[in-house]
């Protein structure tokens, strides 16, 4: 009695289309948790932009210390490079310290001049350390909508992911306060943000 032989099942594997598919799904997936604007990066980034603004703090009271109390200043400054730059390299040669992590700012040479580039923060000049009150007025924070004092609530990053503001995308940004805490803040004020007589806001070169 003849049999009939069977034949195994070939190796079953994806085919070309099934490939691509699973990669473009790999691809959208990596976009959306790890891209410039994803929520998920975002929050990472805050992190580390919060442990730069505390360096920054170090260097500013190190600063204050030789300088009688007065943190730095430059007269008729227009952007925050001009005042920031006094700390460089005297008082931090790491310049990284100064491009916020969240951002596309580019990063700086290790103790080149602030001048010659862009930095990340916005830097409110005329302050001094023993002029806070406990709980300390921001001295930095991240790039702001505008230079214009703000109350709790008012736009002070940006709201949608668009410059102005956008250091962490539409994700907030942070305050390096003057005790040196460091405050998380979605897109608006938290606490209300004054300009007292001889405080201006100088936002970083757009």
């Amino acid at each position: 009695m003849n049999t009939s032989s069977r034949q195994s099942p070939g190796p079953v594997g994806f085919s070309l289309i099934e490939l691509l598919f699973v990669l473009l799904i790999m691809s959208f997936l990596s976009v959306s948790l790890y891209s410039f604007g994803s929520g998920r990066r975002q929050r990472s980034q805050k992190v580390l932009c919060q442990d730069n603004l505390q360096k920054i703090y170090i260097a500013l009271q190190i600063y204050a210390k030789d300088a009688h109390g007065e943190l730095p200043r430059t007269t008729n400054a227009a952007t925050s490079e001009a005042p920031l730059d006094l700390l460089v390299p005297r008082y931090s040669a790491d310049t990284a310290i100064f491009i916020c992590p969240g951002g596309r700012d580019p990063a700086r040479p290790a103790g080149a001049s602030l001048l010659q580039g862009k930095i990340s923060y916005a830097y409110y000049q005329g302050r001094r350390l023993e002029d806070s009150p406990p709980a300390g007025w921001p001295l930095l924070s991240d790039r702001q909508v505008d230079t214009s004092a703000k109350v709790k609530g008012d736009p002070v990053f940006s709201p949608d992911g668009r410059s102005p503001g956008n250091n962490h995308h539409k994700y907030g940004g942070n305050f390096l306060m003057g005790d040196g805490s460091v405050s998380a803040s979605d897109s608006t004020a938290p606490f209300d943000l004054p300009l007292p007589p001889g405080v201006v806001l100088l936002n970083p070169q757009s």
